[in-house]
């Protein structure tokens, strides 16, 4: 039994898995998952009088799943993005979305989905999605749709399908391990979790993760099954493809080994995302995610992710500029350090 509460056992399993957990965080994530699913319910508005409404525009309202950080997840918003975008359009299938995170969103505060109908073409349809909070505007996106046929199937990576993905620690095993200083950040992951089963062969950073080069990956899957609506399983994989992708700039920030570095999550944040979806997906099943930093210049790095199935078939592409700005506890010649604070 660890410090907060969670069995973690050897035998059994927890859907089809080597590894089983306590009933209680896998309600926990279950009730995560819900919260998601409830924020992604549209209430269609109206943009003004009968008759008066701007034409290829549609608006929604939808609430924010439940509260785990001090602002709206941005996986959240391009989810939502996303699902706002897919209703306005028929036969086709969401195949990508590139978007611009402008302000950070309030918890528990309505949001409204501007939809614009930029085009609609016989195979392909392009829409503008303005995601806001009153007159705040928080990301701006663009969505495309393709109608797919049959073509070419390009070859799976073996490496997936041989890996086991259940003997690797849950992302909650690395919160119970946090350091003291990191813990009460890295159990909210415990008490608040996402919606998903994450599994990673290292902790992340802001779980005590150490400073290093190369690729990282991670294993995530839904908790249980949620039909088979593929708009929907891309939805909820564009949500998911925005998970640890800030934390991987700071992994491999140049100088990330000195002692007198401290990753400050207080000043960063994600600038833009852009998602590719090479294929249907059906995320009830195990997904890997392996990323790496493309290049850290000044405060902006470039994170890039390859998303594949459990089958080794690459089904996303991911891109996403951040901001860092990690904390230096000395200067070079031994003075205290000094970071900005982020404003946005």
């Amino acid at each position: 039994m660890t410090s907060h509460g969670y069995l973690i056992q050897t035998v059994g399993g927890w859907c089809d898995g080597r590894m089983s957990i306590d009933p209680a965080l896998r309600r926990a994530i279950l009730g995560s998952l819900d919260g998601l699913l409830a924020a992604f319910d549209l209430e269609p508005l109206s943009l003004g009088p009968p008759g008066t409404e701007p034409a290829g525009t549609d608006l929604f309202r939808v609430r924010s799943e439940p509260a785990r950080f001090n602002r709206i997840f941005g996986g959240q918003s391009l989810a939502q993005a996303l699902v706002a975008a897919h209703v306005t359009v028929t036969g086709q299938e969401p195949c990508s979305l590139h978007a611009s995170f402008v302000q950070a969103g309030k918890p528990g505060v309505p949001v409204e989905l501007v939809v614009d109908r930029i085009r609609d073409g016989r195979t392909m349809s392009t829409r503008r999605v303005t995601v806001q909070q009153g007159d705040r505007v928080l990301l701006v996106a663009i969505v495309t749709f393709h109608a797919d046929g049959a073509g070419p199937e390009p070859p799976a990576d073996p490496s997936v399908p041989a890996a086991d993905p259940e003997r690797l620690p849950l992302l909650q095993d690395w919160a119970e391990k946090a350091p003291p200083e990191l813990r009460p950040q890295a159990l909210a992951w415990v008490d608040r979790p996402p919606p998903l089963e994450m599994r990673l062969a290292e902790p992340v950073v802001f779980m005590g993760g150490s400073p290093a080069a190369g690729e990282r990956s991670h294993w995530m899957r839904l908790p249980r099954d949620v039909g088979a609506d593929p708009g929907l399983h891309a939805a909820l994989l564009t949500y998911a493809s925005d998970y640890f992708l800030l934390d991987m700039a700071f992994r491999s920030y140049p100088g990330g080994a000195d002692p007198d570095y401290v990753p400050d999550y207080a000043s960063a944040c994600s600038l833009d995302h852009a998602i590719w979806l090479h294929r249907p997906v059906r995320f009830d099943r195990w997904h890997r995610h392996t990323q790496e930093t493309v290049v850290v210049a000044g405060h902006r790095g470039l994170v890039r992710g390859a998303i594949h199935d459990a089958d080794g078939h690459l089904v996303a592409t991911v891109a996403q500029e951040v901001l860092v700005r990690p904390k230096i506890l000395k200067g070079p010649n031994g003075e205290s350090g000094q970071h900005g604070a982020l404003t946005q």
